[in-house]
């Protein structure tokens, strides 16, 4: 007889051999200029429960260009394991044809003629239209939302997040998890929570004054003739990426024992599926879908990784979906007698040029935007530069910012912070003060000037290193690396801590940066209170203005090692 993890693995199998299908199809069908919204949207409906995940939005409302990490080093057990393996070497694993829309859409390969070829992705009205197609075809379905998406772009900033809550409202969220929305304050979070038609989780956040629970924990949805418990997983790390000061009633974490404990009260209580609604980040997740037992599905955010194909841990699927609206992720599964028998999956890629708005959504997308559009339009300078952000080291978004920050802070080295968020730019593409805030916008942007001894700095650089390259993923609690301006240095991502960074110098002279000296520096989103400077959009718009055009040259300062 079958056993049950054969049975999944066999699912596994024709998952991915389904979805190679439709991904492989794309590049002959656009090929003959053929790519449909219905050919996107095809699925043979499977079992009889549908979950359907978006996570990572960060307020893009709009359709944009977002080109996928080049690097993105796994150290450690997932050394060489999804989402660590980019480019040629993504596409060969999942038997994807160069070129293909599917390329084009999960890889940075020739990311700019591609585009062109192809179009933006996302648009929130966009994945309305598929959602709702989706919930035609299963009306059953649960749609849930991995966090961070009420922060990331001028208008969230400008109404608190509240252009994006009504976009959430509006689609028909069932529950959701979070993190950077945690920096709105957390009298505004509150003040968001109490008004969500729907449950906003955290089965890991804490009243930091009595150590108790402090959000629901779960939600039972009775879906299709099944009690289905949906667990959520706020970011953990908040008080160490973001600022503390600005959340001081509350305490995160991993909370691996916390995990179990609730997965076992609702398993206890007889429910047919248990899914994690998370915002740990891929390898976190995935070690600890190894240690607590009785998950079926993670749906898995925060690292923004798309993968075309679920990943297996024991008896628990992984489901990465991506980020700024690129993707949907419709899963369907076989649940019968309590258990997860069998699922069939699909991340589906939103092409913007190929799906029809939704036209509620768009009417709602335009109206919260009508009072700040001319400001949003306003075109500040002009790029002749791919301009990205996403990757383990410096993107040429981060170098204009460093530029700037040097240009108009009058500084030695600049350090901008290694957030995984920022829709990209196409050469030739005007760059709008809408663009800047999308690259910039958050609610502790000042851009600050300040002394450090060349001691500090390598702390701080070996630091955030061990955020990203200690082997242990509980231990990787930041983004990607800080970028700097003006500043080189090797890193061998093999060395422990203390001992990765080496030779930095200033770019500037050539001269190594000594221990004992003190530097100019800056940088912004600081994490200490009472940070001033000016905000980094209007450093950066200042500089645009004096320079018109940006054309920037390859970054060669940061030499990586030991990968």
């Amino acid at each position: 007889m079958i056993s049950r993890r054969e049975f999944l693995q066999a699912s596994m199998a024709a998952s991915a051999l389904w979805g190679a299908s439709g991904f492989g199809n794309w590049s002959k069908l656009a090929a003959q200029q053929v790519l449909t919204q219905d050919q996107l949207l095809q699925f043979d409906d499977f079992g009889n429960l549908t979950l359907i995940h978006i996570t990572d939005i960060h307020a893009q409302l709009k359709p944009i260009w977002f080109r996928e990490p080049e690097i993105n080093i796994g150290v450690g057990e997932a050394t060489g394991k999804p989402p660590h393996v980019t480019g040629k070497d993504f596409l060969k694993m999942f038997g994807l044809p160069p070129g293909s829309p599917d390329a084009y859409a999960l890889t940075h390969d020739d990311f700019t003629a591609l585009a062109r070829s192809y179009g933006r992705m996302g648009g929130m009205d966009r994945v309305a239209t598929v959602v709702k197609a989706i919930r035609a075809a299963r009306p059953d379905s649960i749609l849930l939302d991995g966090g961070d998406t009420w922060h990331g772009s001028m208008t969230s900033l400008a109404t608190k997040g509240q252009d994006m809550v009504d976009v959430m409202n509006a689609l028909g969220t069932e529950a959701m998890t979070s993190h950077w929305e945690w920096t709105l304050g957390q009298d505004r979070v509150k003040e968001i929570v109490e008004t969500l038609p729907f449950p906003f989780l955290g089965a890991n956040i804490f009243d930091a004054e009595w150590d108790e629970p402090a959000f629901e924990p779960y939600h039972i949805f009775e879906k299709a003739g099944l009690q289905i418990a949906v667990i959520g997983q706020a970011f953990p790390y908040m008080p160490i990426a973001n600022p503390k000061w600005m959340f001081p009633d509350y305490s995160f974490g991993i909370r691996e024992e916390r995990m179990q404990e609730v997965v076992d009260e609702v398993r206890g209580m007889g429910v047919d599926l248990v899914v994690c609604l998370s915002h740990n980040g891929f390898d976190v997740d995935r070690k600890m879908a190894g240690r607590v037992k009785g998950i079926d599905v993670i749906l898995t955010g925060h690292t923004h990784d798309a993968i075309p194909e679920p990943v297996l841990v024991g008896e628990t699927i992984l489901i990465a979906s991506g980020s700024n609206g690129k993707f949907v992720s419709r899963v369907d599964l076989d649940v019968r007698d309590g258990r997860m028998m069998g699922f069939r999956h699909k991340l589906i890629p939103i092409f913007s040029d190929v799906i029809t708005p939704d036209p509620d959504m768009a009417a709602l997308i335009d109206t919260g935007r009508a009072p700040f559009k001319d400001q949003l339009e306003e075109v500040v300078g002009q790029t002749e530069s791919l301009l990205y952000r996403r990757g383990n080291f410096n993107g040429t978004w981060d170098d204009l910012i460093c530029d700037a920050i040097r240009s108009e802070r009058d500084s030695q080295i600049a350090m901008s912070p290694g957030v995984r968020w920022g829709p990209s730019l196409l050469p030739g593409d005007p760059i709008t003060r809408e663009d800047i805030h999308n690259a910039t916008s958050m609610t502790y942007g000042e851009c600050y000037r300040t002394e450090m001894t060349g001691e500090t700095i390598l702390t701080i650089l070996e630091d955030v290193a061990d955020n990203i390259f200690n082997t242990d993923p509980y231990y990787q609690q930041g983004g990607d690396m800080v970028r700097v301006g003006g500043l080189g240095y090797h890193i061998d991502i093999s060395k422990p801590i203390g001992s990765r960074i080496s030779n930095m110098t200033l770019v500037d002279t050539g001269e190594a940066v000594e221990a004992s000296k003190s530097y100019t520096v800056a940088g912004w989103a600081s994490v200490n209170e009472g940070t001033e400077g000016p905000q980094i959009w209007d450093v950066v718009e200042a500089h645009l203005r004096k320079i018109g055009t940006v054309k920037l040259t390859p970054n060669t300062s940061v030499v990586v090692t030991g990968t």
